[in-house]
């Protein structure tokens, strides 16, 4: 059975872009960089080395020519933060594109965009 997820795939235009915007703009870490010298490059970051969970931004077109059947769309990615409105601030402070906060049943929400315009959802953890 599966137990929790481990891994979340990004596919990125940049992925220099991409890596210092999770790192400088989100705070998450680098956990590993690595590249297996033909054009396979990947960048895995979380938010702390003990997290369960880790991004890893893959080039997008080496990622369409190797395995041209995977979509390569962005996932919809919903992160928790129980500092909800200092992380709200924070994003907002480093010029990064922030939507309003919305209240919903289940808590308060807003969403954010790194620099290829990509979507993610941040919810209040109560």
């Amino acid at each position: 059975m599966i137990s929790n997820v481990g891994q979340i795939m990004l596919y990125v235009n940049n992925q220099g872009e991409a890596k210092e915007f999770w790192t400088e703009k989100v705070g998450f870490s680098i956990i590993s960089e690595e590249d297996n010298g033909q054009d396979m490059r990947w960048i895995e970051n979380a938010l702390t080395k003990e997290a369960e969970t880790n991004i890893i931004l893959h080039n997008k077109e080496f990622i369409a020519k190797m395995s041209p059947e995977i979509n390569l769309g962005t996932p919809s990615l919903q992160f928790f933060s129980k500092n909800f409105d200092n992380l709200y601030s924070e994003l907002s402070n480093k010029n990064v594109t922030v939507g309003e906060i919305v209240n919903m049943s289940s808590g308060r929400v807003f969403n954010f965009a790194d620099s290829e315009n990509n979507y993610f959802a941040v919810m209040e953890k109560r």
